[in-house]
């Protein structure tokens, strides 16, 4: 897999490769029926606790390498593994898990472009989810600290504007107009931050084209400075820095907490 998404056609057609293995990181959140449903061998992907830092107070925090190691070799996931990841939403979980294994050193993965409701819609075949034995994995990590900002730089950075930071919630929310979705937290945006809501780049659940991501991106004006993506806990950042990597060669990274904890900080 040399691009960052397959399509529905593509996946059906290379499901029985040894090599592949599908990854289901449908949230708990989206269409009833679409609920306990999946491809054929996909293993669920369980980002909240598995895949995320427990112990931390922000929501969706990446977890330690040694986490994510443990927890792929779970899933029988190998360095040699070719992974395709869906969700149950289209494009909304499958980008934050593309990014992780980038994370993490690991380059034979795509999106499922559409997710479980374009390969629905497609007349292909969906299961009862049902996690069989799997024999684990050696999976290692190769952690690529380049590709995660923090607090302290995000801060930094409002100054010395060495990145430029993108934000993919609503306007209204970033515009400080509407409410976050999180209790007790205020909306507004870091400061010299751009907004482009993560909607902007889809279309009906894909992806949009690689011209019309182009004069998106275009807009922004971003030249060949390094981009830091955000959001509000850093998930829905990750669709708009996965649409970047179409038509964009900048370094690329996210900022883990996102506005969550950067709001959390500025108002105690």
């Amino acid at each position: 897999m040399t691009e960052p998404i397959v399509s529905s056609i593509w996946l059906y057609n290379n499901l029985e490769d040894p090599d592949l293995i599908v990854l289901d990181a449908s949230p708990k959140i989206g269409k009833t029926d679409f609920k306990n449903i999946g491809i054929k061998g996909a293993r669920k992907f369980d980002l909240q606790n598995e895949f995320s830092d427990t112990s931390s107070e922000l929501p969706n925090t990446l977890p330690s390498p040694k986490q994510f190691e443990n927890s792929c070799k779970k899933l029988g996931i190998t360095n040699s593994s070719k992974i395709v990841v869906y969700d149950n939403l289209g494009i909304y979980i499958s980008p934050r898990v593309w990014w992780m294994f980038k994370v993490m050193g690991h380059q034979n993965i795509a999106v499922l472009n559409g997710g479980l409701p374009e390969w629905i819609r497609r007349g292909y075949e969906t299961l009862q989810h049902k996690q069989n034995n799997i024999k684990p994995g050696n999976f290692e990590a190769k952690f690529r600290p380049e590709m995660v900002k923090y607090y302290d730089f995000v801060l930094s950075n409002v100054s010395s504007q060495e990145s430029i930071l993108i934000d993919a919630r609503s306007p209204g929310r970033f515009k400080g107009i509407a409410p976050e979705p999180r209790e007790g937290l205020p909306s507004g945006h870091i400061p010299a931050s751009l907004n482009l809501p993560y909607t902007e780049v889809l279309e009906h659940g894909k992806y949009k084209s690689k011209e019309a991501l182009e004069a998106i991106f275009n807009k922004l004006d971003v030249n060949e400075k390094p981009l830091v993506f955000s959001c509000g806990s850093g998930v829905t950042a990750c669709i708009i820095l996965l649409a970047s990597e179409f038509v964009l060669k900048n370094d690329k990274s996210v900022y883990d907490g996102s506005w969550t904890e950067w709001a959390q900080i500025k108002n105690k």
